[in-house]
């Protein structure tokens, strides 16, 4: 679809911007990246959604995690960065999103979610869930992420980042 061909933005949705959660945890000192399938046209992609009112973002992104991927854990308050791409709505009108990504670290994964019937989940690598989704502003994300938590596991105990 060709960006003359798309089609005007939702009127009564007040903003374009989502928040998602990046699902992780380390498994013999490899971190493997959650991604789930959208529940249309099956693509790999991180849990996202609408902001929730009257939650903080990272609490809307955490939320988002568990109805998509059945998974909670620690969300970090600060978001990693964002990537845009377009929400096809009803009668296929599309608006572009910025969407907020914050780090989970996932300390509990249910065997069953709401969305486990619409969605599949899968861990994969760090070069996996590169590989998998196609956002190309997320997959620079996930690169980013890997490189801060390589950074991070190889600082010696109780040593701090100054700068």
């Amino acid at each position: 679809m060709t960006v003359a061909s798309r089609r005007s933005v939702k009127s009564d949705i007040p903003s374009g911007v989502q928040y998602a959660a990046l699902p992780y945890r380390v498994k013999d000192s490899a971190t493997e990246i959650l991604l789930v399938t959208s529940k249309h046209n099956r693509r790999w992609i991180v849990p996202k959604g609408w902001p929730i009112e009257g939650q903080l973002p990272q609490d809307s992104a955490a939320r988002e995690a568990l109805e998509e991927a059945g998974v909670s854990g620690d969300v970090e308050s600060v978001a990693l960065g964002f990537f845009h791409y377009f929400k096809t709505l009803k009668r296929n009108l599309i608006i572009p999103c910025k969407v907020d990504v914050f780090a989970l670290r996932v300390t509990r994964c249910r065997k069953n979610w709401s969305e486990s019937s619409a969605r599949q989940r899968r861990w994969h690598s760090i070069d996996d869930a590169v590989a998998a989704v196609i956002e190309p502003q997320l997959r620079l994300l996930i690169r980013k992420f890997a490189a801060r938590d390589r950074l991070s596991s190889a600082r010696p105990k109780g040593s701090q980042n100054f700068g």
